[in-house]
């Protein structure tokens, strides 16, 4: 059985911290860390592990500005699969809207594009984690939106 390092430790201490959702600043972290056990640890360090694990700043339940992890999974990696990466596809008259994992919608995106007219999709517009398809003229937009929902619910096989 492996054991865990200490940064190991640190980094499970540090995501228990800030899963409590209380601290308003960096040297907050630094002491709570402190009276943990954890040595060394300084504003630039902590600063760093903000980084690194996608920490933001945000008001809690009693209106403090505090930092904590976000809610969702952070950026998309070459391994997960794209289905995973899709949160929620809809449409109306005009547009198809597809929700994605923070940072994966200029990939899929860029995917849905590659099909294009041929498909029935005229093109793209892609933000941070929302994307918006425009049919061709005469593609059903029903039908797109099927077929959209098949690519993703069938692990990438295309139309």
């Amino acid at each position: 059985m492996r054991h865990q390092t200490k940064q190991e430790d640190l980094n499970k201490a540090f995501n228990a911290l800030l899963k409590k959702e209380k601290f308003c600043s960096q040297s907050e972290i630094v002491l709570a860390l402190l009276e943990a056990g954890f040595e060394n640890i300084n504003q630039s360090k902590v600063s760093r592990m903000l980084t690194k694990f996608g920490a933001i700043r945000t008001r809690n339940a009693k209106m403090e500005t505090v930092y904590c992890l976000p809610a969702t999974p952070g950026v998309p990696n070459t391994s997960s699969p794209l289905k995973n990466l899709v949160s929620d596809i809809d449409f109306n008259d005009s547009v198809i809207v597809i929700r994605t994992s923070p940072g994966a919608a200029q990939l899929i995106a860029r995917l849905l594009d590659s099909l294009g007219k041929k498909d029935g999709i005229l093109g793209t517009i892609a933000g941070d984690d929302t994307i918006f398809v425009t049919p061709t003229n005469k593609f059903p937009i029903r039908k797109l939106y099927e077929a959209i929902l098949y690519l993703f619910d069938s692990g990438l096989h295309l139309f």
